[in-house]
């Protein structure tokens, strides 16, 4: 048995069925153990050309600055670091727990 939801279909050209919208408070309820990129971040991304480690900086409102002082490195250190295409997975945990978010978030 399912829950009742406000789920919204939305038909193709064909007529048949090609999409089903729920609220968002629903989807979140049901896939709780996902962790979600917000648009911004992927606005970032795509529109920016920057990496998920900028794109997410960014998007936290933080300085270099201050990501570089919660992982104890200098600012100019931690600049190479966001720009890496290919950073370590140490690193990448590092500046996660610095960001406040899961490290698979920066895997995008």
């Amino acid at each position: 048995m399912s829950a009742h939801t406000n789920a919204q279909i939305i038909h193709g050209a064909d007529g048949r069925p090609a999409f089903v919208v729920i609220p968002y408070a629903d989807y979140v309820n049901r896939h709780p153990e996902e962790n979600l990129v917000p648009n911004e971040v992927v606005g970032y991304m795509v529109k920016g050309g920057l990496t998920a480690v900028a794109a997410w900086r960014q998007h936290l409102e933080l300085s270099q600055k201050e990501v570089a002082d919660r992982i104890g490195i200098s600012q100019s250190a931690y600049a190479q670091q966001e720009r890496a295409t290919r950073p370590r997975k140490a690193t990448l945990q590092k500046i996660a727990t610095a960001l406040g978010i899961a490290p698979e978030l920066l895997h995008i």
